[in-house]
């Protein structure tokens, strides 16, 4: 009898996927877009048809919010000598703004291009009318959206050019050689649901004109984080992550995770060392940030997100979401080398109210951070961006959270003339601080780049709008 039932089923589903309905219907399903040169073509196509259309000079009207910024990923600056300082800012879903007078004004300078998520950017040290952009926002939340590439300016955000790499999707880092400004190179996550090729690290000597791969693991691993040795740019640092987000969990590390390492080439990546002397197995290690210090290259800093367990759950015991507490790993730790990678030793959590305090410095979201800041005239001083922006004036022995910006930091830049000028940017946008950090200011200008998960609209008059935003609530 089922088989039988089971029969007509299929019958009736085959006769079904004939008729005219069906049909009509299986022509309107579009192939998913698989490609981001694709992307890139499809959006040319659009820039011709609003060219083209009839309607091309009605606007949109921006109704809010006006008192809120939202998810920013990276903030770099040119120091003025004198003059205001100029702003640029990168952000998860709201394109490139630039601001020529300090944050009381802002401009976007990006939203012609094919697309509005932005890993991190980074501007000429030669020329500050170059800047380049990878797109594709690294941290990998729900509401990160995949990017085309990286991109470059060199009339200071008047036109772009597409310089490749479109198929790597997410750019957590851009690090560009100081002594030859041809010489580039950009580090891809790679996609954030699926295995794919264009991950790794990537560098150009031309400009941007060819890549090459220069560190390539595997599908499901890619490079995260990146510095060069102010002293000496051939000799580079990197960070590897493996890492993949499903549907239903986060891109933790578990039991099998192999690749999650530190690098280190003194060739400008020809060859490879892994730097693990001191540093978590990669069983055990997440994501990880890193940073060396200006004024000694042999010390570096590493921001990892342990999986080492720190204490067992008790019985009985649920996490914020109701659920049966696991073990509580360590978090976010703090691993520092005077040896230039050599051997690593841990510097945070060392008394019970440090250990504490690291657990909770992005509680079980290590993933979502990993940026890690030494000011740039003292060795001893270091930032980190967890829930909270953290500060640590012994070398990470102790923090202590800087209060003021907004939760959830993802960028920080240090005027590397003058250590008191901070630019921070987090899930709240941007704020500064003439005071290293004691109090902060919020820019004049509100940028319009919260996300909304949801909208409606009601019948008053005049007529109200409603939304859920992306850490700001409803």
């Amino acid at each position: 009898m089922k088989q039988n039932n089971l029969l007509r089923i299929v019958i009736l589903l085959t006769i079904l996927s004939f008729s005219p309905a069906a049909q009509q219907l299986t022509a309107q399903v579009k192939n998913p877009l698989l490609s981001s040169k694709d992307k890139t073509v499809l959006h040319q196509q659009l820039t011709s048809m609003n060219e083209a259309s009839p309607y091309k000079a009605l606007k949109w009207q921006f109704v809010g919010p006006t008192n809120i910024s939202g998810r920013c990923t990276d903030v770099e600056a040119i120091s003025p000598r004198g003059k205001n300082y100029t702003i640029w800012i990168g952000s998860a879903t709201g394109g490139v703004w630039k601001s020529t007078n300090e944050g009381t004004t802002f401009e976007p300078v990006f939203d012609k291009m094919p697309t509005a998520s932005i890993g991190d950017l980074a501007i000429d040290p030669l020329n500050p009318n170059v800047v380049w952009v990878g797109t594709g926002e690294a941290n990998i939340f729900r509401s990160s959206n995949a990017g085309c590439g990286v991109f470059k300016t060199t009339d200071g955000g008047k036109t772009w050019i597409n310089t490749g790499l479109e198929n790597t999707n997410t750019v957590g880092r851009i690090r560009i050689n100081p002594n030859n400004t041809d010489v580039v190179y950009v580090a891809s996550a790679g996609h954030e649901w699926t295995p794919n090729r264009e991950r790794g690290l990537f560098k150009t000597t031309d400009g941007g004109k060819t890549w090459t791969n220069v560190l390539f693991i595997d599908d499901n691993t890619g490079i995260n984080d990146l510095v060069l040795d102010p002293t000496d740019p051939e000799i580079i640092y990197c960070t590897s992550w493996e890492r993949i987000r499903l549907k239903w969990n986060d891109p933790r590390t578990y039991a099998t995770t192999k690749n999650n390492f530190i690098w280190k080439s003194v060739d400008g990546g020809k060859n490879w060392k892994k730097l693990t002397n001191g540093i978590p197995a990669p069983n055990k290690a997440g994501r990880i940030g890193i940073d060396i210090a200006k004024t000694n290259p042999k010390v570096l800093y590493a921001y990892v997100d342990n999986y080492e367990i720190a204490y067992k759950a008790n019985p009985g015991e649920f996490d914020s979401y109701g659920r049966a507490r696991n073990d509580v790993i360590k978090g976010a730790t703090i691993y520092r080398t005077d040896n230039a990678g050599e051997t690593w030793i841990q510097v945070s959590g060392l008394t019970p109210e440090q250990k504490t305090f690291m657990e909770r410095h992005s509680a079980t979201y290590g993933w979502v951070f990993g940026q890690i800041r030494v000011d740039p005239n003292d060795e001893n001083t270091i930032y980190t961006m967890g829930l909270m922006l953290n500060k640590s004036t012994d070398g990470g022995k102790t923090f202590t959270s800087l209060r003021g910006p907004h939760v959830d930091h993802h960028g920080l830049w240090i005027d590397p003339q003058n250590s008191d000028y901070l630019l921070n940017v987090q899930d709240g946008g941007l704020t500064i601080s003439y005071d290293r950090g004691i109090t902060w200011k919020y820019p004049i200008e509100e940028l319009p780049l919260a996300q909304f998960f949801n909208l409606g609209y009601d019948m008053s008059t005049p007529f109200r709008v409603f939304g859920s935003i992306q850490d700001h609530g409803s």
